[in-house]
Formats: structure tokens, C-alpha cells, sequence
């Protein structure tokens, strides 16, 4: 099950519940998953679980020691393991890393996104303008979502050339591109360095939780990508995890001009066939053979 099939599923179930006040109320996913929710002091870094009776009924514990935002979003990534029937790989994992974190779980975490952020309602009150700290937060606000989850969900989504970028101890490890991009061939790698020039890479640099937005090239971010173009990243480093987020923008107008191959890699211009000039060359002595 890819990330495609993933969000296609979520959004199936999201379409046969009430979301006019999911905003403030979880309770009609709670009750199209078959579950009950209950709160629990639990062992710090544990978020919560589910136990289903023989009755079929599903019991989502969640921690109630965490944050608002934080319980919520455990209770969609619970309803998520519920729905799409993958048992539970926490193995003592951070959820909030990506790093070495079991396929499900990070699946679980995209169904949970869809949940707590439905399709058509985030496209019906985002702002049409550019990213702005204050946007991302008006956002996270809005849905009762953390700024890292807001700022992911504006990139997928967004008309204008996006991305965002989470990154773990100076290590890239999840970057999630707008339709335009990655039907470009924009790509930043998997578990590479964060690239020295980047906004991020500055702010890190000064072990301080800080957030900032500066211009820089293209190419500092993209990897096999056109020289002499700019885009705004608003990054954000938290010292405590050592983990920074990016989320990249840039005009439409200053996408390049790229083929890409059927599994969305750039074609690389190899020259090709001379341009044609109406001259035919002058005949070589060689014979076919």
C-alpha cells in the first residue's frame, strides 16, 4: 500500500462522515470506526493504543498528559490502524520521527493527516496567497494541528511550486512536493545532508529553537536542477528532537522547463539529433552491411 492508496482510502472514509465540525469534534470518525475513546496517564513517548473486544468493538486509549493537538492526532492515527487493518510497530520509535519508523506507522500518519485535515475543507478556507509564518499557523490553529503538520498539508496541496522538508539531526528524512513539482522531477534526496546555504542549515547551526525565512537558490534544495533561480524557504529548528522543517516556495513562473520519464525522473538533455538545416551531409564511402 502506497502513499496514493493511503490518502484515496482516507479520503473515502472522510466522505462518508459529518466534517462540518471536525474541527472541534472527532466523535463521527470515532463512530464510523467502530471505537470508543478513552484518556489515560501514560508513559511519557507513549502516545496510545487500541484494543478490540470480541464484540468488535475497538477501545482507543490515548495519553492525556499530551498536548490537545497531540491527542488528536493519536486518535486519527489510531482510527487509521483501525480502517486499513495494520497492526501496531511503535517499537520505542518517537512519532514523530521518521527515521527507521515501521511502514505502518508512517502510513497510519498519512491517513491521520486527512482525517484531522479533510481535502475539500482545506481547500475551501486556505488563504490564496503565499506561505507566511503567520498562514502556516492561522492554519494549524484552524484544524487543531501542530505547525509541522499545517505546513506539510499546505505544500501537498498548494497550486504554487511547494515543498516541505523534515529533517533529524542535520539528516533530510521526508520531503512532501505540490503537484507541480513533482510533476516536474523536482527531488530532494532521502537521508542526505541538509545543504549548506539552506535556511535550515543556518538556523540549526545555531542549536536554538528558531524560525526564519530567507531567499536562496533552487539548486540548493533540488537535486540535477537549472542554476540562477530563487526560492523563499520558512524554516523552523527545535532543539529539543534536533529537528528542523522547510517549507519551499517559488513563482510558477520560475519552474523550469523539464521532461520527465514515466517514474518522474528528469530527462537529462543528452544533445540529442542535430538541429536539421535542409543540407544533406556529404555521402560516406561505408557500405551497409
Amino acid at each position: 500500500m502506497d502513499e496514493a492508496d493511503v490518502r484515496q482510502r482516507a479520503r473515502a472514509f472522510v466522505a462518508k462522515v459529518d466534517v462540518s465540525n471536525i474541527r472541534e469534534d472527532l466523535s463521527p470518525y470515532v463512530a464510523a470506526a467502530n471505537a470508543r475513546v478513552k484518556k489515560d496517564d501514560l508513559d511519557e513517548g507513549e502516545s496510545g493504543y487500541t484494543i478490540t473486544k470480541p464484540n468488535g468493538k475497538h477501545i482507543i486509549t490515548v495519553n492525556s498528559l499530551e498536548t490537545d493537538e497531540r491527542q488528536r492526532f493519536t486518535i486519527c492515527h489510531e482510527i487509521a490502524h483501525i480502517v486499513l487493518d495494520l497492526e501496531s510497530s511503535h517499537e520505542e520509535v518517537p512519532s514523530w520521527s521518521y527515521a527507521k519508523r515501521h511502514p505502518n506507522e508512517v502510513a497510519c500518519d498519512t491517513f491521520a493527516a486527512e482525517l484531522l485535515m479533510p481535502y475539500q475543507l482545506w481547500l475551501s478556507v486556505v488563504p490564496k496567497e503565499e506561505p507566511s509564518l503567520e498562514l502556516i499557523q492561522q492554519m494549524a490553529d484552524l484544524f487543531g494541528t501542530s505547525f509541522p503538520a499545517a505546513a506539510s498539508r499546505f505544500a501537498s496541496l498548494s497550486d504554487v511550486p511547494c515543498a516541505f522538508v523534515t529533517m533529524e539531526r542535520g539528516a533530510v528524512r521526508y520531503a512532501a512536493r505540490s503537484t507541480s513539482l513533482r510533476q516536474a522531477g523536482a527531488w530532494i534526496s532521502p537521508r542526505s545532508v541538509i545543504p549548506a546555504g539552506s535556511v535550515a542549515h543556518r538556523i540549526r547551526f545555531t542549536g536554538n529553537n528558531t524560525t526564519d525565512t530567507g531567499e536562496v537558490s533552487q539548486d540548493v534544495w533540488f537535486d540535477n536542477w537549472e542554476k540562477g533561480l530563487d526560492l523563499w524557504e520558512l524554516s523552523r529548528h527545535y532543539a529539543r528532537t534536533d529537528t528542523t522543517t522547510s517549507l519551499l516556495w517559488f513563482d510558477g513562473e520560475d519552474l523550469p522547463d523539464v521532461e520527465v520519464n514515466r517514474f518522474g525522473a528528469r530527462v537529462e538533455d543528452d544533445g540529442g539529433l542535430s538541429e536539421l538545416t535542409g543540407e544533406l551531409p556529404w555521402p560516406g564511402r561505408s557500405k551497409r552491411r
